[in-house]
């Protein structure tokens, strides 16, 4: 008499983990995003009844996800516009993209080349996979790998930047968010100033002025060394925005509350400005 086959399972994590990224597109140049990530596992059930532990999901999966793409540069290794030259552990790229010519050089941890002509959400998870199915158990037969963007209510905005004093990945000079912003004026939210500062805002690299080598010829070329080497990125200067700090999320809210208090002086001012998916910080001024 023949064995019934074995009955699979399925167990799925929604919002894993958030890739926090830049990439390079055609028409809008160096874009921020912010994917949140949703794993299925379907195979048979292990000695604990269980398809994987979610304690090892986050452990395994998580983990490798976040030592991938996340807070690198997304590259679409088969678009002509792209030039990419390699010297030993480093990466130096231009991307002529309809926005203007971007440069870009970096140890290569900083840079994922992904085999497609654009970069997607989709096509970002197709290059993932492979990777994730080197780190779960022999008895998940099938990985689901889904990469989506924040449901936003209201205004957002695309930025990219690097942290040149971050101990971790926040210090490549070309990652970024996809974000929302609040603006509330005497405890009211403003959506006509949020629209705006959000249009202003689109598809924006925040430099810190100390790292700004050269504003020639209406480029920007920003350089620093950080603890995983030497990063350069040239762009138009019409793509830049300059804050006098450095461009963490609390300076990023502080620069904007200034703007807002001084178009509309006399009175309570609070922004909330977000850094990717459900995190940020709040600066306020006071009448």
């Amino acid at each position: 008499m023949s064995r019934p086959p074995s009955r699979l399972s399925s167990l799925f994590v929604e919002h894993l983990t958030v890739i926090d990224c830049a990439r390079l597109d055609a028409r809008r140049g160096l874009v921020g995003e912010s994917w949140i990530v949703d794993i299925e596992l379907i195979g048979e059930l292990d000695a604990q009844s269980m398809v994987l532990d979610f304690g090892e999901v986050k452990k395994r999966l998580k983990r490798a996800l976040d030592d991938s793409a996340d807070h690198t540069l997304l590259v679409p290794g088969r678009d002509p516009r792209l030039t990419v030259g390699n010297d030993g552990d480093r990466v130096a790229l231009r991307y002529d993209s309809d926005a203007g010519l971007i440069e870009h050089a970096s140890p290569a941890c900083a840079v994922t080349l992904i085999d497609a002509d654009v970069v997607s959400a989709d096509t970002l998870a197709a290059h993932l996979m492979p990777m994730l199915k080197t780190v779960v158990p022999d008895n998940v037969a099938e990985l689901r790998l889904s990469l989506r963007d924040e449901l936003i209510d209201g205004p957002r905005y695309h930025y990219t930047h690097g942290l040149k004093k971050h101990a971790g990945h926040c210090q490549r000079i070309a990652h970024g968010h996809r974000s929302r912003i609040e603006i509330q004026v005497d405890g009211i939210r403003d959506a006509a100033l949020e629209a705006a500062q959000a249009a202003c805002w689109s598809d924006i690299y925040l430099g810190t002025r100390e790292d700004l080598i050269s504003s020639a010829n209406d480029r920007h070329r920003y350089e620093y060394r950080s603890a995983e080497g030497a990063f350069t990125l040239e762009l138009p200067a019409a793509r830049c925005a300059l804050l006098d700090a450095d461009t963490t999320v609390e300076c990023i809210a502080d620069h904007l509350a200034d703007a807002v208090a001084a178009e509309r002086p006399g009175r309570d001012i609070a922004v909330r400005a977000y850094e990717g998916v459900m995190k940020g910080a709040i600066a306020r001024r006071q009448a």
